[in-house]
């Protein structure tokens, strides 16, 4: 059990976990050295699905990990990196508010915001803040009035073991291209670090913590700058440990197939000052057990489900094929078929979508019936369908963009409708389209054309900027949802047949 103490006045929260209480009492009162001591922290990010998959992963799994382990150590932290919100099935009706519900019966001990909090808004991010039994952290996320987001805390102090543990939260800077915080930016992850890593250690940090939603890059600027001691990443999906005797640093996969536990040992030399270590160990979660209580709950939330999206739509004669590689990277038949329905359902003359938006990856056999649960699960974040009015010049520099990133297998490379591209993957980025055709003509800078495209990217999200001020045709209150369009769109013809056939073409 988690308890607040917070004196009056006091300016940053400080909490004490379990036997730590009387520990760090005796220490105000006394000033006695801390005894050496192990601290064991698992930690997870990038779980939005409350179910496993091939017997991994799910929050069920990942609670009966926590309360295995609180069972066997005495000093226990359970750390959430976050994007738990979004995207999922279920979040495209309830935003994300079932994760909250079932990490709060996880038994989440601290977390902060991933970019995939903003899927919604920042209004619903501090809505599901609220309903977070956890403090969340979030020290670069800051509102017009450069105050932090209502309901998080800018940094924490935790007295556990003897030791005063201080943290902070960072939220990848991407966030404001790959989300939608409206007037919320993400300062520069570094530089908070640097500031409020000195703060904590003034005011009797014995170890600085960062619940550091960051990506790859801004993770090894973290690590080359040594301001914080130990990293507990996410946003990459990937599993990963570090240690270079300074600064320890993990990441642990997604979805809870993993999780990674940390455990800290810490003493004190001869001068008070603190000496540690980590040591890691990745927890499999394929042969755990879940929590039943949690698994009762996740039921209940999967039974809501089915009477909605199990229901048979249509079939394709045809392999859709929406694994991340292959959707961020080049045509695809899954990507044809959105691309298609959203054109079709505006009347537009061209659709662009982004594959960071396809999000099932998997593949579907010829001879797969289609039932409205796949098509919500490639789309789940509740993207409206909008048309835009806007010139050929804004259409070239909108592919610019979706292939200015190709090698980091970004998620803003288009799929299309309408046209046909050629583009040079080995030219500079910004150089790259090499040729474009709108209805078998060759495009014309200056016509204006109408395009289909998804609210996100319509707000400039994924670098699309060139489409934030473009009039609108249909607009955000008038469009539809990218998945309603696309389950009638297979529904219309029972039988579909989508194939790569040269839409996007690499020179």
């Amino acid at each position: 059990m988690t308890t607040h103490l917070q004196s009056a006045g006091a300016r940053r929260p400080v909490l004490a976990l379990g036997s730590a209480t009387a520990i760090a009492l005796a220490l105000a009162a006394g000033g006695a050295a801390a005894e050496p001591a192990t601290i064991t922290i698992l930690h997870v990010n990038d779980i939005d699905r409350m179910s496993a998959d091939d017997d991994r992963g799910g929050v069920a799994k990942v609670a009966a990990v926590v309360e295995a382990a609180r069972a066997e150590h005495e000093n226990v932290l359970f750390t959430n990196g976050g994007d738990n919100i979004s995207p999922s099935l279920l979040s495209g009706f309830d935003q994300g508010a079932h994760m909250i519900a079932l990490l709060n019966a996880a038994g989440v001990d601290v977390g902060t915001l991933g970019n995939h909090e903003f899927d919604f808004g920042p209004e619903v991010a501090i809505e599901r803040m609220a309903e977070a039994e956890w403090p969340v952290v979030s020290s670069n996320v800051v509102g017009p009035d450069g105050a932090i987001i209502e309901g998080a805390e800018p940094t924490l102090t935790m007295e556990m073991a003897g030791y005063t543990l201080g943290f902070i939260g960072l939220t990848t800077e991407g966030t404001m291209v790959k989300s939608s915080p409206g007037d919320y930016r993400m300062l520069e992850v570094t530089d908070i670090a640097a500031t409020l890593a000195a703060e904590l250690r003034e005011e009797g940090a014995d170890l600085v913590i960062a619940i550091a939603h960051t990506d790859l890059s801004e993770d090894e600027a973290l690590r080359r700058q040594g301001a914080v001691d130990l990293i507990l990443s996410g946003d990459d999906h990937i599993l990963s440990a570090f240690w270079n005797g300074e600064v320890a640093y993990v990441e642990s996969a997604s979805q809870g197939d993993y999780v990674t536990e940390v455990t800290l040992s810490l003493d004190r030399d001869e001068d008070g000052d603190v000496v540690w270590s980590p040591a890691f160990r990745t927890i499999d979660t394929v042969n755990v057990e879940p929590d039943p209580d949690v698994a009762a709950m996740v039921a209940d939330y999967e039974n809501q489900l089915s009477a909605e999206l199990d229901v048979d739509i249509g079939v394709t004669e045809t392999e859709l094929d929406s694994r991340r590689s292959s959707v961020r990277t080049q045509e695809t038949a899954i990507g044809n078929l959105i691309a298609d329905a959203m054109r079709e359902a505006t009347g537009a003359d061209v659709a662009i979508t982004n594959g960071g938006g396809i999000r099932a990856d998997r593949i579907y056999e010829p001879g797969t019936t289609l039932t409205r649960r796949d098509i919500q699960s490639e789309l789940p974040f509740g993207n409206k369908t909008i048309s835009i009015e806007v010139t050929g010049a804004d259409i070239v520099a909108a592919l610019e963009n979706g292939f200015s990133a190709i090698e980091d297998v970004s998620g803003r490379f288009p799929h299309v409708s309408g046209m046909t591209v050629t583009y040079d993957p080995e030219a500079e980025p910004g150089s790259r389209v090499v040729d474009v055709m709108v209805g078998g003509e060759q495009i014309s800078p200056d016509a204006v054309y109408t395009l289909a495209t998804n609210d996100f990217m319509a707000r400039g999200g994924d670098g699309y900027e060139m489409f934030a001020g473009a009039p609108r045709v249909i607009d955000e209150l008038a469009g539809r949802l990218m998945a309603g369009q696309v389950m009638d769109y297979v529904a219309q013809r029972e039988t579909i047949a989508p194939e790569v056939e040269g839409r996007i073409t690499a020179q």
